[in-house]
């Protein structure tokens, strides 16, 4: 009989504290392998595993690639590089962002479903949109467990509840029993489960973290694994192809780049906001060039043509101030943060 080894964890808003306070509960002689992506800005410097060494027993690290596995260690995700388990080793690669992030929990989630299967515990904890959703899904199709915080026990409910609407999980507890929970699932010994994975899943499954370890998604046929959509990539413009995994729609890009239907919606929120302000900023120098030429044609004695410049630069206002006060009283297209609209 096998053990529960592979521990994978994702978090974003209120994930430092949430994640020191787990690490604390746990043992110094919790014998699995932790691996950690917390969200964090590209340009930041991440601290994450001296804090997490000062909060627990456990020593935490910021692996190198290539860096092998070892129980009873806390890999965490650096800066802007995707976290990604192989059999015997750590990767950390630069590979597409995924739902606007880098490094991305649904990355570091498939990998561990695809090479450690039923091997697998994932836990999503405190955070705002919907990371860690599609991810939970592989390591739940592939036979492991999946653990989230319970949402009215997390600082930031969105990606805890975005699992739980998506993915049968296991267990939803709070996080003061999590440590707990997790010490006595990695020490029982378990049964492999029946599994019901068609090649074509698994094969799907191979790529996406291929292309997350910097593989060519345009040269793997990425466009032919999904369903053409009408959608563009937020980051570069390129096709989008959907893909379903249960109730959950996802997409991917040629160039690799991936969203939920959350994230994407996110950034088609944000290009609208963008837009109506370049709107803004096209009009008011429409207003300027013509009050220019107002004044220019003022002062060589034509006034009439000095009227009409002037007329249609208050024309230009009045549309201005009433676009000014609609990007002020619109409301995002997201109302809730995990990605569903009220």
């Amino acid at each position: 009989m096998a053990k529960r080894d592979i521990v994978v964890i994702g978090a974003s808003a209120g994930g430092v504290v949430a994640l020191k306070e787990l690490v604390r509960s746990l043992p110094s002689d919790f014998n699995a392998t932790i691996f950690i992506v917390q969200h964090v800005a590209a340009y930041a410097t991440s601290m994450l595993p001296e804090i997490l060494n000062y909060a627990g027993p456990l020593k935490a690290v910021h692996p190198t690639d290539g860096d092998s596995i070892e129980p009873g260690m806390i890999y965490v995700a650096p800066p802007d590089h995707h976290l990604l388990i192989e059999q015997n080793q750590v990767l950390v690669k630069k590979g597409p962002k995924e739902n606007r992030f880098r490094p991305s929990i649904d990355a570091l989630f498939r990998s561990a479903a695809y090479n450690f299967g039923e091997r697998t515990i994932g836990i999503v904890l405190t955070g705002l949109l919907d990371d860690g959703t599609s991810g939970m899904w592989s390591i739940k199709r592939l036979g492991g467990l999946g653990i989230i915080q319970e949402p009215e026990d997390a600082e930031y409910s969105s990606m805890p509840s975005s699992v739980l609407e998506y993915v049968d999980v296991d267990y939803t507890v709070p996080l003061a029993r999590m440590g707990a929970l997790l010490y006595q699932l990695t020490s029982e010994e378990y049964k492999p489960p029946h599994l019901n994975i068609s090649p074509e899943e698994g094969e799907m499954l191979k790529k996406e973290v291929q292309i997350a370890s910097q593989k060519n998604a345009f040269e793997m046929g990425i466009l032919d694994m999904g369903d053409l959509s009408p959608f563009t990539c937020p980051e570069c413009a390129g096709v989008l192809v959907r893909f379903r995994e249960g109730k959950l729609i996802r997409y991917r890009c040629h160039t690799g780049h991936a969203y939920t239907a959350g994230s994407l919606l996110a950034e088609v929120d944000k290009s609208v906001e963008d837009n109506l302000w370049k709107a803004v900023r096209v009009m008011e120098e429409a207003i300027m060039l013509l009050e220019e030429s107002g004044k220019a044609s003022a002062q060589g004695g034509d006034e009439q043509a000095a009227e009409r410049f002037f007329s249609k630069a208050r024309e230009n206002r009045e549309r201005t101030n009433m676009l000014h006060k609609f990007l002020f009283q619109q409301e995002p297209i997201l109302q809730q943060p995990n990605g569903v609209p009220k």
